[in-house]
C-alpha cells in the first residue's frame, strides 16, 4: 500500500528523520524536513511547494498545525492549529494554540507566542521575548511572569517525544 501522507512536489520529496514521529493521517508535501526525535501529530499539514518546510530536532507540531513555507529550530513546540506560512521561529520557542504567524515574520530564540495570538506580515519577536493580542505586542519575558524554561520542560522536553512513541498505531 503506498504511503498516502508524502507527496513529492517537482520532483523533491519529503525527508524524516528516522528517529522522527510522523502521524499517519498528516500530510507532507514538497521540500519539508522532519529531523530526529521531533514530533508531527495528527492532521498536520506541511506544504514544501514554495519554499522549504523544517521541523527541528526535538520539536513538536500539535494537531492541525499548517505549515506553509516555514521553518522552526530545535526544541520548539507549536500548539494545535497554529498557522505559519513563510515563518521562521528559533530554538527553544514556544507558539501556543491557534496563533498565527503571516508572510515574513520571526520569532528569536527562546520566545513565546501566547495563544491566538497574531503577528502580522513582516513581524519580529525579539529573542527572550513575549509576544500576545491581535495584532501582536512584545514585551521582554523578563517583565512578564512566563517562565520559558519551565514551559520547555513542560511541553518542548523529552516528555512529547516519549508520549508519540507510546502512540505505537497512530505513528506507525
Amino acid at each position: 500500500m503506498a504511503d498516502r501522507r508524502s507527496y513529492a512536489f517537482e520532483s523533491t520529496t519529503p525527508t524524516v528523520h528516522e528517529d522522527a514521529f510522523v502521524a499517519r493521517d498528516a500530510t507532507l508535501v514538497g521540500d519539508v524536513r522532519v529531523e530526529t526525535d521531533a514530533s508531527v501529530w495528527p492532521g498536520v499539514v506541511l506544504r514544501g511547494d514554495v519554499g522549504t518546510i523544517r521541523v527541528g530536532a526535538e520539536s513538536h507540531v500539535g494537531d492541525t498545525a499548517v505549515f506553509h513555507a516555514s521553518e522552526v529550530g530545535e526544541r520548539v513546540m507549536v500548539g494545535h492549529g497554529a498557522v505559519l506560512n513563510d515563518a521562521t521561529v528559533e530554538a527553544g520557542s514556544l507558539v501556543g494554540i491557534n496563533a498565527t504567524l503571516n508572510s515574513g515574520t520571526a520569532v528569536g530564540e527562546r520566545s513565546v507566542v501566547a495563544a491566538g495570538t497574531v503577528l502580522p506580515d513582516g513581524f519580529e519577536v525579539p529573542p527572550e521575548s513575549f509576544a500576545r493580542g491581535v495584532p501582536a505586542t512584545v514585551v521582554p519575558l523578563s517583565e512578564t511572569t512566563v517562565e520559558p524554561e519551565e514551559i520547555a520542560s513542560a511541553y518542548s522536553s523529552g516528555a512529547y517525544t516519549d508520549l508519540a512513541s507510546r502512540h505505537e498505531e497512530l505513528f506507525e
